[in-house]
């Protein structure tokens, strides 16, 4: 049985906590910590844990009994605690983003390696079956070379979103909706099509006077072959309407699924390739689904690393990778000009202190709150 304990009771601890339920036969959340009692405790008798509350998280650190820790905290929290509990030897789950910057990043990975224990990053999108079909599908290369790649990482969030304490604020957040919401599409968009060789972007703060970060940025990433993606990240779209195209030298596939290919006429005029077609299709609908999705499938991934002593889809290092896109994005927009990958420690933006020094106030947070009434979040 793996022990695991949660860190953090706020707005994203229930996905964990509902997703370890999913394998009780595998694992037991036996301790909870909070700054906040009564959140912690109102998890507990929610979900019927049984678990031990603690108000500080290194009471934890060297109880035998706990194998696996899900750290759900405020960003700027992350490197700390996940470092700490590595180090402790024990395995850990940490939500997105991976930490506040990339010195954190490696600090994080330096202690996975040094402890030999599992750090995974959620990133509970790859764990969907449309995911999985469409990266397959890539994988075959049917569609030729990608010449462009379209990522609309579109969400809406209402003024009072950011009232709440450590939201909106480079020193608690560390980023507006780039790094806290199309955290999810650009991971999607580096695990699929890899890793572009620069990035030119901007960014802005159009609707949230009551936030330092942006709420929406628009990017344009260069490859070597010269193929181009567009990254627009946003809490400003009303529908919230979400897609990721892929358009190859001879189809284009998508999430949501749309497939379509072409081929020439003599004159140039395109026509449709129905061959090409049936072979991409044909793959989609060969893909399994998945048993569990979400973060129920990142959990069972971790367990089962576990168990197997195996890897998991999304370790410390593919985090890493996320984040370092996302800064030369930040990197970009406030120097107002391209920024070569990879970047190197000596970016501006490479450490916390960095990133507090250069990075745009669009406004100043005036109002805070501790706790919001309703913690319901909508997908």
């Amino acid at each position: 049985m793996i022990n695991v304990a949660i860190i953090g009771t706020g707005a994203i601890a229930p996905s964990h906590i509902e997703a370890y339920k999913h394998f009780s036969e595998k694992c037991k959340v036996i301790a909870v910590c909070d700054l906040y009692p009564e959140k912690a405790k109102k998890a507990l008798e929610h979900y019927n844990l049984g678990a031990e509350f603690v108000k500080d998280y290194k009471e934890l650190l060297e109880r035998p009994d706990i194998d696996l820790v899900s750290v759900c905290t405020p960003p700027y929290t992350h490197s700390q605690i996940a470092v700490d509990f590595l180090d402790a030897g024990k395995h850990v789950i940490v939500e997105k983003p991976m930490a506040s910057s990339l010195e954190e990043c490696d600090a994080m990975n330096e202690a996975a390696e040094r402890s030999g224990k599992i750090l995974s990053v959620i990133a509970q999108n790859r764990f969907r079956t449309p995911m999985m079909k469409l990266k397959n599908v890539l994988d075959t290369k049917l569609m030729g070379p990608i010449l462009h790649t379209q990522v609309d990482s579109f969400w809406w969030r209402g003024h009072s979103y950011y009232d709440l304490w450590w939201r909106g604020t480079w020193e608690k957040e560390g980023g507006g909706c780039t790094l806290n919401h199309a955290v999810h599409h650009i991971d999607i968009f580096q695990w699929m099509n890899g890793m572009p060789s620069e990035i030119t972007a901007v960014t802005s703060n159009t609707a949230h006077d009551n936030a330092e970060v942006e709420d929406i940025s628009i990017a344009i990433g260069r490859y070597d072959d010269g193929a181009l993606a567009q990254i627009t990240s946003s809490v400003v779209h009303h529908g919230e309407e979400q897609q990721l195209i892929f358009q190859g030298k001879n189809a284009r596939v998508s999430s949501p699924w749309k497939l379509k290919a072409s081929k020439s006429r003599g004159n140039g005029f395109p026509e449709e390739d129905k061959d090409l077609e049936d072979k991409i299709q044909k793959v989609y609908d060969e893909q399994p689904d998945l048993e569990f999705e979400g973060h129920p499938g990142q959990i069972l991934d971790v367990l089962t690393a576990i168990e197997e002593n195996k890897q998991v889809l999304v370790d410390g290092r593919q985090g890493r990778r996320t984040l370092e896109l996302i800064t030369a994005i930040y990197q970009s927009a406030t120097l107002k000009k391209p920024v070569a990958l990879p970047l190197k420690t000596d970016s501006p933006f490479y450490t916390r202190d960095g990133i507090l020094k250069n990075a745009p106030h669009f406004y100043e947070k005036t109002k805070t709150i501790e706790n919001f009434s309703d913690n319901t979040i909508t997908t």
